[in-house]
């Protein structure tokens, strides 16, 4: 999958969460009844299972827990999650013909996540076989599976400076985007007419290639500040992105063409 935190059953999405320590996927429930049921409302749907399943003094009540996942309006709450034994146990619940179809791909889910921890490259030849089928040109799909490399390396700096992922992370990446673009995240995904899509998978070459180096000069900069708090990370992301921004513009003056383009 392109994007761990997000899986694909039959064009539905379905929110998920990596363990590293456990070695388990969890898997947002009220996504599953979503699913299953084909219910407008599957968190009603989902309460009403809830309260059924504590009255009956179902452990598997007991075994549901809560993380953080990011909603439809791009920000965190806190969302019941469930293991892959879990849910297999909430879908006896639930009647549903897709009940067969889920299982089978919880379990190619779980089994792929189990072979690209042992071998990355899976997951690359995975994410370049779906873009090679989305139509996207070779050369293209070369700086996107390099983005996400830079990307995670921008990210795993964040961390070791004690930025937390979620809004603080979607406030970095608004201020590189805004030095190096010359737009907010938001009016850049206006701009090419996107709202739930990735930016990244609708940049032209040029675009990925400024924004790669907009994060890479971020990531070598807090590297070398190191940044105690989240302002001093703020300044460090702007000054990243700038780096890349006067580059858009140097590009911008000598071509007499605009770079950031409703183009994908």
């Amino acid at each position: 999958m392109l994007d761990h935190k997000i899986a694909l059953f039959e064009g539905k999405r379905i929110r998920r969460h990596w363990d590293n320590e456990k070695e388990l996927w969890y898997f947002s429930v009220v996504d599953a009844v979503a699913v299953l049921t084909g219910s407008t409302i599957p968190r009603r749907y989902w309460s009403d299972l809830k309260i059924k399943l504590q009255k009956e003094g179902s452990e598997v009540y007991e075994k549901i827990v809560q993380l953080k996942m990011r909603a439809s309006d791009g920000k965190y709450y806190q969302t019941d999650v469930a293991d892959t034994e879990v849910m297999l146990r909430i879908i006896q619940s639930i009647p549903s013909p897709n009940a067969e179809p889920f299982k089978l791909w919880l379990a190619r889910v779980g089994y792929e996540r189990l072979e690209e921890t042992a071998d990355p490259e899976l997951a690359i030849n995975r994410a370049l076989k779906t873009y090679l089928q989305k139509g996207y040109s070779q050369e293209w799909i070369n700086q996107r599976l390099k983005t996400i490399e830079i990307r995670k390396a921008l990210t795993d700096e964040w961390e070791t400076r004690g930025v937390k992922e979620g809004l603080e992370f979607a406030i970095l990446t608004n201020e590189i985007t805004e030095a190096w673009a010359g737009l907010t995240t938001k009016q850049y995904k206006s701009l090419k007419g996107l709202k739930k899509e990735n930016l990244r998978d609708n940049m032209t070459n040029l675009e990925l290639v400024l924004n790669m180096l907009a994060e890479t000069a971020t990531t070598e900069i807090s590297q070398k500040r190191q940044p105690k708090n989240f302002p001093e990370n703020k300044k460090v992301a702007k000054e990243g992105g700038t780096i890349a921004g006067n580059a858009r513009k140097e590009i911008e003056s000598k071509t007499g063409k605009k770079v950031i383009t409703p183009l994908r």
